[in-house]
């Protein structure tokens, strides 16, 4: 069975919460899923990501493929954070 990071879209019409999901390449959009791995809300202005970075490494070293947004968000939230934290610290030495 072949796995895949991918969003499955939630909340009010116009007004969308992604979940980020892990689920089988067979499975509908919004249907059955492995386990949820992060929140995404384009909505706010930057936009919020949230991702349980343990699950994430989890599920990447079983080989689960992510889409091509989440992989983006992944870039851009998930590497991103460690090096901005390492910054300040660097700073003060």
């Amino acid at each position: 069975m072949a796995t895949t990071i991918r969003l499955a879209r939630h909340g009010a019409k116009k007004n969308p919460i992604y979940r980020i999901v892990v689920a089988s390449t067979r499975s509908p959009r919004d249907g059955r899923r492995l386990e949820q791995i992060g929140t995404y809300d384009p909505n706010h202005d930057p936009e919020k990501v949230t991702f349980k970075t343990d699950k994430l490494t989890y599920w990447l070293s079983k080989g689960a493929l992510p889409s091509q947004t989440v992989a983006e968000l992944i870039k851009r939230h998930v590497v991103s954070a460690p090096t901005a934290a390492a910054e300040p610290a660097e700073a003060q030495a």
